[in-house]
């Protein structure tokens, strides 16, 4: 009876976990592709030989991928490569969901009242009007490097076990944050004309190398957040 009742607590707390760890997956993914109509500037610049570089632009939607990482990785560890999957389709679909009521929010003519800080068409369409090709942009870019993520951590871990977390973590956002960068970029910004061919040469590295970077950073998160999850669900594997 006792464990019985121990292994439906441990299911329970599995399913409460995925649904929190979905919802924060799905909020950083929606806001990322909300504030990425938006270049910023890091201020680093360094000389190699006779060649400077910086400092480098990239969009401001970057903030809250680090967070998708980790999730990313969380969830293909312990509920696998088909629960990502899903969560990436669903994500998808709420993305474009969020866009429609965006684009339906644009076409509602403002109230403008004198002296307010309220936005009015102007401002509103100057933030949230992305052109269309933005979004369709956005949402190929996110598909097709989650579900390159999942396929590679899942084979990386076939062959490694349950050791190397840091491998199959970094090897996996490697190529899928390559493909998401160049993809956005290129169909989001430059086919619409946003960005010239040559802005887009300068940004999409500077893009991929800051997600790798920070992704590489992040890895000692990585490893407290499998500790966490593992000491809240009650399982233990070797991990290295």
């Amino acid at each position: 009876m006792e464990i019985t009742l121990n292994s439906g607590m441990n299911n329970q707390r599995r399913q409460w976990l995925f649904v929190f760890l979905a919802g924060l997956f799905i909020t950083n993914a929606v806001t990322a592709e909300l504030i990425s109509n938006k270049l910023i500037e890091i201020p680093v610049s360094f000389s190699i030989g006779s060649m400077n570089f910086g400092p480098f632009t990239t969009i401001v939607g970057v903030l809250p991928w680090p967070i998708v990482f980790i999730l990313t990785d969380i969830l293909n560890e312990f509920y696998g490569q088909k629960a990502v999957r899903r969560l990436s389709w669903i994500t998808a679909i709420l993305i474009a969901y969020c866009f429609i009521v965006v684009g339906l929010a644009l076409k509602i003519p403002a109230k403008e009242i004198p002296g307010s800080n309220l936005a009015g068409d102007a401002e509103f369409t100057k933030v949230f009007g992305q052109a269309q090709l933005v979004i369709v942009g956005s949402i190929a870019a996110f598909l097709l490097s989650q579900l390159l993520d999942a396929v590679l951590f899942e084979r990386i871990k076939r062959r490694t076990g349950n050791k190397y977390i840091w491998l199959r973590s970094t090897g996996s956002t490697v190529f899928s944050q390559l493909i998401d960068s160049v993809v956005v970029l290129y169909v989001g910004f430059v086919l619409p004309g946003s960005i010239s061919f040559n802005d887009f040469l300068s940004i999409a590295p500077t893009n991929y190398f800051l997600k790798l970077l920070i992704a590489l950073s992040l890895t000692p998160l990585i490893y407290v957040g499998h500790y966490a999850v593992r000491k809240y669900l009650g399982t233990h594997h070797e991990a290295d």
